[in-house]
């Protein structure tokens, strides 16, 4: 059975199979980084802030969001930028950091650009993201004091994510104790399949703390099985939120829908993707990832890339809020895949251009994501 690269080291360059040069591959990596961090007003989606903090912004609400600035932090440790990986930590933590009530310990999802919270709740995504990048940032950069003790900061959080509510304390656990999956949030008890990173897991289950570790395993085994239920066995589609035995989650009265594929549900095979590239778990992987991309690159409609979809393919009216985001998971997902869609997804995501206007933070991240991840670059520190 194949290994992956925690166990060989070996990081797959799908783009070098597919004919572009090595040094045309780096040099795109750094113009999008240079872009999303220091480009035009058009295309930033990082802003300094004071002499040592800064923040992402989501550009189409207008606000700062603990996922934008964990996918910062992991933007940066990736990319062994430490100056701009310590002002978004120092931001998230002081500013987004919940020092009381059920969810002290976390941190707020929404703030304002200035720092005020918008919310008293957490989104379970943004703190799974902190904690990889700050371990990731402990082996990179070394640990430094206080709040840049990476590794302590990293182990504390995953702690209370998994304990808070234990022996009446207030609040209550990100993970559900019994069946070990990520809550939608703490407050809830559904799931939201793109929030599921087995390979996350199996590190946590390697550098949390000692108490903590068998939790996470357990986590990394239940998620991966989690995701064959949530994922359609034709189309390879899942929907944003998910019950926990994975089938779509229908909210009663609610202003939107969450159970079709769409925007949160894109990282999916993203995350799939990384998961095999890293651990090589399991071969379903690898037919999950093929079954997404054959939906899109072999759709009789053109412009799927801008649909809404039921997660059995049909097709709902309206457009995708997203759509370069749904091309670079689905690209992202050749890495673990051989062919000509896989080619084909690759191809077209290396011809597309970063998103520009306001709606490009959540596009443009997902993309960033992809390239490193096509290119090799995603890895584990």
């Amino acid at each position: 059975m194949q290994k992956g690269a925690f166990y060989t080291g070996v990081y797959r360059n799908a783009f070098a199979e597919a004919g572009y040069a090595g040094i045309e591959i780096e040099n795109r990596i750094d113009e999008i980084f240079n872009a999303l961090f220091y480009g035009g007003e058009d295309e930033r989606i990082y802003h300094p802030a004071g002499a040592d903090m800064g923040y992402i912004e989501d550009t189409g609400n207008h606000d700062v969001r603990t996922e934008g600035m964990s996918y910062g932090m992991m933007m940066c440790v990736q990319m062994n930028r430490k100056e701009e990986f310590d002002r978004l930590w120092k931001w998230a933590r002081t500013y987004m950091y919940l020092e009381e009530g059920d969810n002290a310990g976390y941190f707020a999802w929404s703030c304002r650009t200035d720092g005020t919270k918008n919310a008293s709740g957490a989104a379970p995504d943004g703190e799974e993201f902190f904690a990889m990048a700050l371990f990731f940032a402990a082996h990179r950069f070394g640990n430094g004091e206080g709040i840049f003790d990476y590794e302590r900061e990293a182990q504390n959080l995953l702690h209370t994510c998994i304990h808070k509510g234990e022996a009446g304390t207030a609040g209550r656990a990100m993970w559900d104790p019994e069946n070990k999956l990520i809550r939608f949030v703490a407050e809830l008890d559904f799931s939201d399949p793109s929030y599921h990173l087995p390979h996350f897991y199996e590190l946590f289950g390697r550098w949390a703390k000692e108490e903590d570790r068998a939790f996470f395993m357990e986590a990394a085994a239940a998620s991966r099985a989690y995701l064959k239920k949530a994922c359609h066995p034709v189309t390879g589609l899942c929907a944003e939120y998910a019950d926990f035995d994975g089938t779509p989650h229908v909210q009663e009265n609610a202003k939107e829908r969450h159970d079709w594929f769409y925007s949160d549900a894109y990282r999916t095979a993203a995350n799939i993707a990384l998961d095999y590239a890293w651990f090589a778990a399991d071969e379903w992987e690898v037919e999950e990832a093929g079954r997404l991309q054959g939906f899109f690159c072999g759709h009789p409609e053109p412009d799927a890339w801008e649909g809404i979809f039921a997660v059995d393919g049909t097709r709902i009216d309206g457009k995708a809020l997203h759509p370069v985001a749904l091309l670079a998971t689905c690209a992202q997902a050749g890495l673990i895949t051989e062919g000509e869609n896989a080619e084909r997804c690759i191809r077209k995501l290396w011809e597309t251009p970063l998103r520009t206007g306001a709606r490009r933070y959540y596009d443009n991240c997902l993309y960033f994501f992809a390239f490193l991840a096509l290119s090799g670059n995603y890895r584990i520190y």
